[in-house]
């Protein structure tokens, strides 16, 4: 792991793994509820359940960095995202599997945090730009292939098969405990910190959710949300080197980049879950579903260099600004190929929000890693990684909740609305702030 591009494929290879526990996934949940005896929206939660847990623990492993090191948290988390890919595999009921799946989202969340902070403290400028870049493509491409990968395999042996797949990461600990940094600044994590962060973006969740999940759950959502936001400033503000520093959460580049960013992988989760469903309905087979999806798998392997040379040219905060609007025309034309019933349609949006995705996490992660201190890196990037996540569970969660109430397309346009708050985002504030260049 001294090479960054090799590093980048490993890493990148990891970040697929944690797609695929979404996308591979998506394409067995009508097989998944047949079997388990539940509707195919309390099915869904299996996606919303993971895409919050990786979302709220990716700040803690950020922390859980800072103070110990990077390889420490990283093995663990990429153990956890294993194991609970087993458990998932193994489940004899619904609540169990929705434990599991909670388990391995948190276990994922390492990987998305902590595989950039490793390049990003180990490499800069170009070099970094690159191995970001390939990072983002090599995830891309795997996450893509998910369908296809999930519909063979439950093809295969049933949905359980579909969900073990994660379980090839455990392959990489000894590369990974070898080569990723150790240390640390032995600062505790601030627990309260942690607990009130997650209980606002459950809240999140479980709030945009309800339209599926019933009353109860909206009610659950809507007081954790009430409760858990306020509970966040005030911490803030009497613990400004807590969990959510005050340095970090009020850096303006740091907060932009990440709110507009945050727009893509809501648009590309929706669709790797919502295609698969419209899919469904048509009766095509898990199978057939991710042979669709093979070209966005193809786009996602082209995707580092032409972010590379993004990166060079426009800079992070221009290359999420191109993301944003390539994302709401995938979701436009998503939405087309649904009223359609045009596969090939729904195949070409696929294929233009893996590049919106492909360009617009590096575009982020290069921002904010230039806009902290080299001490603060690791914090920031999981704070910034926490609300690109958030995204993620929010897409999800949308499509899951909605589709079955008002249907795939229209759940795909409401979603247009993220992208362009994410455009309005980036043309708030002055330039994009700066710290000088250092390798560690």
């Amino acid at each position: 792991m001294h090479s960054p591009g090799r590093t980048a494929v490993l890493l990148g290879l990891l970040f697929g793994l944690a797609g695929t526990s979404t996308s591979a996934v998506t394409v067995a949940l009508p097989q998944l509820s047949d079997q388990l005896g539940i509707t195919a929206a309390t099915a869904a939660w299996i996606v919303s359940g993971y895409t919050v847990a990786l979302a709220v623990a990716t700040p803690l492993h950020g922390r859980l960095a800072d103070m110990a090191g990077i390889r420490l948290p990283l093995t663990v988390g990429v153990t956890l995202m294993g194991l609970g890919a087993v458990g998932a595999a193994l489940a004899p009921s619904f609540g169990v599997l929705m434990v599991a799946r909670v388990l391995q989202g948190a276990g994922a969340a390492s990987v998305a945090v902590l595989g950039t902070a490793l390049i990003s403290a180990r490499w800069s400028g170009e070099e970094r730009g690159a191995a970001l870049g390939r990072v983002a493509g090599v995830a891309g491409t795997l996450s893509a292939l998910g369908p296809l990968l999930g519909g063979a395999l439950e093809a295969l042996g049933g949905w359980r098969w579909s969900v073990a797949l994660p379980v090839v990461g455990l392959l990489a600990i000894p590369m990974l405990w070898r080569g990723a940094p150790g240390g640390g600044s032995g600062e505790p994590v601030d627990k309260v910190g942690a607990l009130l962060v997650a209980v606002a973006a459950s809240g999140l969740v479980l709030l945009i959710q309800s339209p599926s999940a019933g009353i109860v759950a909206g009610s659950i959502g809507a007081v954790l949300l009430a409760v858990g936001a306020p509970a966040v400033a005030w911490w803030v503000r009497r613990r400004p080197e807590g969990f959510l520093p005050r340095s970090i959460v009020t850096n303006v580049t740091v907060l932009r980049s990440a709110f507009a960013a945050a727009a893509v992988p809501a648009s590309w989760f929706a669709l790797l879950l919502g295609v698969p469903l419209a899919a469904a309905s048509w009766g095509w087979t898990p199978l057939a579903t991710g042979l669709l999806l093979v070209p966005a798998a193809v786009v996602g392997f082209f995707s580092p260099p032409i972010a590379r040379r993004l990166l060079v040219r426009l800079g992070g905060r221009r290359t999420i600004a191109l993301a944003c609007p390539t994302a709401v025309v995938a979701l436009l034309v998503a939405a087309l190929g649904g009223v359609l019933e045009s596969p090939w349609l729904l195949a070409t949006a696929v294929v233009l929000v893996t590049i919106a995705f492909g360009v617009g996490q590096p575009a982020m992660i290069s921002s904010v890693g230039a806009a902290v201190p080299g001490a603060q890196r690791g914090v920031a990037l999981g704070i910034a990684t926490l609300v690109f996540l958030t995204g993620a569970s929010v897409g999800a969660a949308l499509v899951g909740g909605l589709s079955g109430v008002i249907g795939v397309p229209a759940a795909f346009c409401l979603l247009i609305a993220l992208p362009v708050l994410g455009i309005v985002a980036l043309l708030v504030g002055g330039p994009d702030r700066v710290e000088p260049a250092t390798a560690g």
